[in-house]
């Protein structure tokens, strides 16, 4: 019989056990063993059945085991000494605190999904992992972010399999009072909610929810409310589902609606207002439109006109992509669009329908006019912008070089941060012991400290480490399989196997990503016969850990995993390859930590960055993938190994067909015979080698909180000190905003008419000087108003520069009309072809790019 209605029944607390509630609704948990071990002291069994949960914990313990805990003097002071640990963690300057001077007092960042833990589970891949250790590093660092989100009813899916190795989709409801969040409530104790006008019917309401993640807060929208019709229900419903106008809906839930729950949220909690907006993928584009609204058709203060709204919002708005392929990137009908934002009503009353339309309009060439855009909006719409690794910075240039068409890819304004991962969360405890057991200061903000210890730790400690690593990742693989035949119909009696799955004494390589045609799941398998001699060699067997998931309607992933389950269903090999279903964050916990080598085959350059690999290195694993994303640019010989790529074979099988060769000789001439070379007490020297070379040389660079204090350095940094130029009181962006009107309305006059040199004949030599006179008309603009500039370097066959230097020329004399002289000199430092031109570009101390008005006049 179904039940009418469910809820959850939260457990009463002895006083002096109150702090394990505090305790479990703070998600510092999730990355704090010491935490973890009270919550696993409370009862051992539970928590392990409870999934590490520690809300399901506490309503799962018998009332008469709190009271036995409440009298035990000794579980009472380790509770005591945690909770005062959370308590300084929450309270103390930390980096932010001690290290930025004037930066944002608070930073919004929004996202569709979020991956902070197992129990909370909001995200569906690598997006969301990386959305949730920005958090988590933001918060050991102090840095003021305040994460914004959606709540999803069913989050993403729980992958199975069938008998025939199909994947299946399960959609189970989650419990918003069975998790570590709480309701945002008004004073009076009503709950907090947001509106937003629809095309249609009544308005659309979400209530907010919060999840403390350490000292960052998670707000998350959520439109399971009593009141709104079902259509508006369900969208929140689950991650990425639905038709086209089902995922406009979320993205206008998630940056209109976002906005409008962060001022609520401050207006409640007294936590100071955002001054820099991040948007995590174009998913949240919306955001920049209601920050305009509220400006331009404000309640309360002044009004301002569109343009002046547009640079106050620009400014003080970062926009980060993470796709490298056109397929990844929302595009929506414009009539769909023009049916949410009708201009006077809808969804931001008040905003111009054609103004909107133009942001997202790829009124470029190659482009669209037919749809709307959400990553071209997030372009115009932020002043800063930047791809997640430096070649996915370079690809990004090129894919959007149609937005400022009149400049080289290496001008476009898109710069990189390489994406990091969160180590407390994803390094395995006993690796951060072993730094201990030599001094190391493990438990500060400063996570760098387990690093330089590492070539003090003694070689077979460090060795039977990843040896008890590689036996838990074995018997949690073992487990999982189990289960998952059971699943697919199999009978006890068939899965005695199953014991003997996996070999914790056999080089064990980890492959786990979304099941995208592009990532190559099944490259492995091009020559089966070659692989199987490698899985089953006598004296350097390899074996291989596969997990991942297709989108539900990606019939083409599907059909990769189930061919790599047909190979791990056959009974010579399944001892030596497996495929776990349902990859998340519970499954990653022991995969990271132990494989003792993390592989990578993307098609380059279609990884943006990759994170996996980074968990991986941090774990003493090793690296072998294709130069792609992350490892194109930190790759350096030593640390792992580089799969050789077939770089401008245009034959798809041709190309996939040698990669793999190379993948398999790599596998079989270095990666085993060198993990096998053990010496008289066991131990692989020149193995253990690479390892420590790997923590020493990547260990700095893969960390979320580097990553962070990049993007506080580079991007949050100026942004806010940019919007505090304009936004003090609107005259400085109303200021900018006329000028690049009238720079702009007076560009077409705007010419290099003449250009003399001298100071170099026709037998120039390195050390002489180029002398450079500009003659240049400006019409109604002031030598002020831009930049002459000689740009110079290398020329290749078609006389198109390379290596480029760019030197200001300087006014040197002033004629009627507009005209003007600007000279400077060149030092001719190299050998070889020369060449230069000269430019005018727009010059603005308020411009962060030379590209940024997209004008630009050429000799």
């Amino acid at each position: 019989m179904r039940a009418i209605r469910r809820f959850t029944v939260r457990p009463v607390l002895p006083e002096a056990l109150s702090a394990l509630g505090d305790l479990a609704n703070n998600l510092r948990w999730s990355w704090h063993p010491p935490t973890q071990d009270v919550f696993a002291e409370v009862d051992p069994e539970l928590w392990e059945s409870t999934g590490r949960d520690p809300v399901k914990l506490l309503g799962a313990v018998p009332k008469a085991r709190f009271e036995e805990l409440a009298s035990d003097p000794g579980f009472v002071e380790r509770l005591g000494a945690v909770q005062a640990d959370l308590t300084a963690y929450l309270t103390e300057d930390r980096w932010y605190q001690r290290k930025v001077q004037d930066g944002p007092r608070a930073i919004g960042y929004f996202s569709p999904e979020f991956g902070i833990t197992a129990v909370l589970p909001q995200y569906s891949g690598g997006l969301g992992i990386l959305a949730g250790d920005h958090l988590k590093a933001a918060s050991d660092l102090g840095t003021p972010i305040i994460g914004v989100g959606l709540l999803y009813k069913h989050g993403y899916f729980k992958q199975s399999l069938s008998r025939e190795g199909w994947q299946q989709e399960s959609y189970p409801v989650l419990d918003p009072d069975g998790m570590p969040i709480s309701l945002l409530r008004e004073a009076d104790g009503t709950r907090a909610s947001i509106e937003i006008e629809m095309p249609d019917g009544p308005p659309l309401v979400a209530r907010i929810w919060v999840a403390s993640v350490g000292r960052v807060p998670l707000l998350m929208l959520d439109t399971d409310v009593e009141g709104n019709p079902q259509h508006f229900v369900d969208i929140t419903d689950r991650l990425y589902g639905g038709n086209s106008e089902h995922r406009l809906r979320q993205e206008l839930l998630l940056g209109v609606g976002g906005v409008r729950a962060l001022r609520v949220f401050c207006r409640l909690t007294g936590h100071p207002a955002p001054e820099v907006f991040h948007t995590n993928e174009g998913h949240a584009g919306f955001l920049g439109i209601e920050r305009i609204r509220e400006l331009t058709v404000a309640e309360d203060g002044p009004k301002v006109d569109w343009d002046t709204a547009l640079e106050m919002g620009r400014a003080s708005t970062v926009f980060t992509t993470h796709t490298p392929v056109p397929a990844g990137i929302d595009r929506f009908p414009r009539t769909l669009v023009e049916q949410y934002f009708p201009g006077e009503t809808g969804a931001t009353p008040g905003v111009p329908l054609e103004k909107l339309l133009a942001l997202g309009t790829e009124d470029y060439a190659g482009g669209d006019a037919t749809v709307f855009n959400m990553a071209v909006m997030g372009f115009r719409l932020a002043q800063r912008a930047n791809g997640v690794s430096q070649l996915h910075g370079h690809v990004s240039r090129e894919m959007f070089n149609g937005l400022w068409p009149a400049f080289d890819e290496a001008e476009v304004p898109i710069g990189s941060i390489t994406n990091g991962v969160h180590a407390p969360s994803w390094v395995a405890r006993e690796m951060f012991d072993l730094a201990a057991s030599q001094g190391a200061d493990v438990h500060t903000d400063d996570v760098e400290a387990f690093l330089s210890v590492v070539d003090k730790v003694p070689g077979n400690e460090v060795w039977a480490v990843k040896r008890v690593l590689r036996e838990r990742l074995v018997k949690d693989a073992r487990r999982r399989l189990a289960s998952s035949w059971r699943k697919r119909g199999a009978a006890a009696a068939e899965l005695k196997w199953i014991d003997n799955a996996l070999d914790p004494d056999v080089l064990t390589i980890g492959f786990a990503r979304r099941a995208a045609s592009y990532k190559r799941l099944t490259l492995m398998m091009r020559d089966p016969e070659r692989l199987k001699r490698l899985l089953l060699h006598p004296e350097r067997p390899i074996q291989l850990v596969i997990a991942g998931k297709a989108h539900p309607a990606d019939d083409g992933g599907k059909k990769l995993i189930q061919d790599i389950v047909r190979l791990s269903d056959d009974p010579e090999l399944r001892h030596r390859i497996v495929f776990l279903p349902n990859y998340d964050i519970a499954m990653a916990k022991p995969l990271y930590p132990g494989c003792d080598v993390w592989l990578n085959n993307p098609l380059r350059p279609y990884e943006a960055c990759g994170t996996s690999g980074m968990k991986a290195a941090l774990n003493g694993g090793l690296n072998l993938s294709i130069l792609d994303g992350w490892w194109d640019e930190w790759y350096d010989g030593d640390n792992g190994w580089a799969i050789p790529t077939a770089d401008g074979v245009d034959d798809v099988d041709k190309r996939d067909d040698l990669e793999a060769e190379a993948l398999y000789d790599l596998i079989e001439n270095d990666v085993a015979p060198r993990f096998y070379d053990h010496d008289h007490e066991g131990v692989p020297g020149r193995w253990l080698e690479m390892v420590r070379h790997t923590l020493k040389s990547l260990g700095p660079k893969v960390l979320a909180t580097r990553m962070v204090r990049d993007y506080v350095r580079d991007l949050y940094a100026p942004a806010c000190h940019n919007a505090r130029l304009l936004n003090a009181d609107y005259t400085g962006a109303a200021t900018l905003a006329a000028w690049k009107k009238r720079v702009k309305s007076a560009w077409l006059s705007v010419r290099v008419e003449h250009v003399e040199s001298s100071g170099v004949g026709d037998a120039a030599e390195v050390g002489a000087v180029l002398s450079v006179r500009a003659f240049v008309s400006l019409g109604d603009l002031a030598p002020d108003d831009v930049h002459v500039q000689v740009l110079h370097g290398k020329i290749d066959s078609n006389d198109v520069l390379a290596d480029v230097t760019v030197r200001d020329l300087a006014l040197a004399e002033t004629y009627d009309g507009g005209r003007y002289r600007f000279d400077g000199d060149v030092e001719l430092d190299r050998g070889g072809p020369f060449g230069y031109t000269v430019r005018v570009i727009p010059r603005n101390e308020l411009l962060t790019s030379v590209a940024e008005l997209g004008v630009v006049a050429v000799a």
